[in-house]
């Protein structure tokens, strides 16, 4: 099986990651899929099972890592656990596209250390901290903690930045789509 290229594109929640995500898989030219996550929470708002992610239970997930299934993982919060199965990777490189993941800083990380010559690594870097919050509360999705949750492990997320191999400042969400196209273009043409 010929293998594609590995965009993975990581940031705290709320960074706008999703957003950028989305718009480079209706750029019909740089030939990209998107790789379903694997994960153990409850599905939030309009997520579809096997669309947004692969919505499991705990013991199949660990089923799954016993079995040596997935590309990377990881438990982002208590018994909340995210990963990419290596089946979802060969799905989309036998379909001859280049995947595209939209993943934590962690297993971003770790693809790109499986895979240091097939993947950017990108990582998008919101305007601020309170900017973050901000954001988190007008989606609406999740509760106080939850959100409380999410910026307390922003700060060590920002940390990591200068692992990857680009940073993408979101502080304006058109300007930030245009880099990452022009950076995907690049990197899918080598």
């Amino acid at each position: 099986m010929k293998k594609g290229k590995l965009i993975v594109f990581s940031a705290p929640s709320g960074s706008g990651k999703t957003t950028i995500v989305r718009h480079l898989l209706a750029q019909p030219e740089l030939n990209l899929a998107f790789s379903v996550s694997a994960a153990t929470r409850e599905p939030r708002g309009q997520e579809v099972h096997g669309t947004d992610y692969y919505f499991i239970s705990i013991s199949e997930f660990k089923s799954h890592i016993k079995a040596d299934h997935f590309v990377e993982w990881e438990e982002v919060y208590r018994d909340n656990f995210y990963g990419t199965l290596k089946s979802e990777v060969e799905r989309i490189w036998a379909l001859g596209k280049n995947v595209i993941f939209d993943i934590d800083v962690a297993g971003g990380l770790r693809i790109k250390k499986k895979f240091p010559e097939e993947t950017l690594a990108v990582f998008v870097k919101p305007p601020s901290i309170d900017e973050l919050k901000i954001r988190l509360k007008n989606r609406s999705t999740e509760s106080d903690d939850k959100i409380n949750m999410r910026i307390a492990k922003a700060s060590v997320e920002l940390a990591t930045a200068p692992q990857f191999d680009v940073i993408i400042k979101n502080y304006d969400l058109e300007v930030a789509k245009a880099e990452a196209i022009e950076l995907v273009n690049e990197f899918v043409k080598k």
